[in-house]
């Protein structure tokens, strides 16, 4: 009787390998038709250019901040989610979800109404404060919050899902406090979620351009974000494409980056 290998059964079928290559072919040729465009000789000058710095500071200084929102909101939301019977749990999931597949000018439309002077929220806060939210860097943090902060959510939602409840009930039974158990248990649990999310949200907030374009607009220095600074350049007189590339290719860098922290941080991806 031949002896059959042990692997046969997981891999691939045959008739799967030319899809999965066209597939791959999609995502990576793009890419590299980007890298080929790039000016190498006047990169770095493009790179360094006020434009280029402006909307890259104001790009990481509003991801930052957003990312900082999407912490203190979604935590507690992720938490909330986890520990809800499955009814609820699968309600708000959705609900959380929804950014994701809305596509994004939908959202600004959705924050204008919202926060825009003529709405009653918009006219409270003007009066409140004397400010108004759109067209602001404020504008930008909200954008890019709305749009990132499905991604820590998830993350932190699904490592207290798969952690369970038992931990924390058997440190409950000994004696600690809620505030010890979220802290000393919960927390810990859900870390990885929680450094996963943080990082797939903050390359997501600097990556987000159709709701800060409709809800913050595309003012230099104030909202002009990195996604927003390329497309000025890419449809300008043909002066900028080549910042347009540039600043393509510094994002390309940073997603990649991204990909590579989010990997190191999984469970047993050092072993």
């Amino acid at each position: 009787m031949a002896r059959v290998p042990v692997d046969v059964g997981t891999r691939a079928p045959v008739i799967a390998v030319l899809p999965a290559l066209l597939g791959l072919a999609l995502l990576v040729l793009p890419l590299i038709a980007l890298v080929s465009r790039a000016s190498w000789g006047t990169l770095l000058s493009d790179v360094t250019s006020k434009q280029a710095l402006d909307a890259l500071s104001l790009s990481l200084r509003t991801g930052l901040a957003s990312t900082t929102l999407c912490v203190l909101l979604g935590v507690p939301l992720a938490l909330v989610i986890a520990r809800s019977p499955a009814r609820v749990a699968h309600l708000l999931r959705a609900l959380v979800a929804v950014p994701l597949v809305l596509p994004p000018m939908v959202g600004g439309v959705a924050l204008l109404f919202l926060f825009g002077r003529s709405s009653p929220v918009g006219a409270w806060i003007e009066a409140l404060w004397g400010v108004s939210l759109t067209f602001s860097t404020t504008a930008v943090v909200l954008a890019q919050a709305f749009v990132a902060l499905p991604f820590l959510v998830l993350s932190v939602e699904g490592s207290l899902r798969s952690a369970g409840a038992g931990y924390e009930q058997s440190a409950a039974t000994l004696g600690a406090g809620r505030w010890m158990v979220l802290t000393r248990v919960t927390l810990p649990l859900a870390a990885p979620g929680l450094v996963a999310g943080v990082i797939l949200c903050f390359a997501r907030a600097i990556g987000e351009f159709g709701a800060t374009a409709l809800f913050a607009g595309n003012a230099p220095g104030v909202t002009q974000t990195m996604p927003l600074a390329i497309y000025t350049a890419f449809n300008g007189a043909g002066t900028g494409r080549e910042s347009a590339v540039a600043l393509s290719l510094l994002l390309l860098a940073t997603a990649i980056l991204v990909l590579l922290s989010v990997r190191a941080w999984r469970p047993g991806a050092l072993k």
